[in-house]
């Protein structure tokens, strides 16, 4: 279920990160979506790393705010590491 969870909720956290950081990236809208997804992952485990407290997905503010700024943070490394290739 946590991870079905991590999923949908980086769906909506990748397309509020894409608002946040509007620009045209590599990999359009689907990508970024995508990323959304890998940075919600990214955002419960720096969470639970940094907080030495494991993360408990629950569908509220606090959760939707872990999955944008890991959301962001894959983002613009996705952003640096392609837009150095194209």
């Amino acid at each position: 279920m946590n991870i079905i969870f991590w999923i949908a909720f980086g769906l909506v956290a990748g397309f509020i990160a894409k608002l946040l950081l509007p620009g045209r990236d590599p990999g359009g809208c689907i990508i970024t979506m995508l990323l959304g997804v890998a940075g919600a992952f990214v955002g419960g485990f720096l969470y639970t790393t940094l907080t030495d407290r494991p993360f408990v997905a629950a569908f509220d503010l606090g959760s939707m705010t872990v999955a944008v700024i890991g959301s962001i943070l894959v983002l613009l490394i996705y952003r640096a590491l392609v837009g150095r290739r194209g």
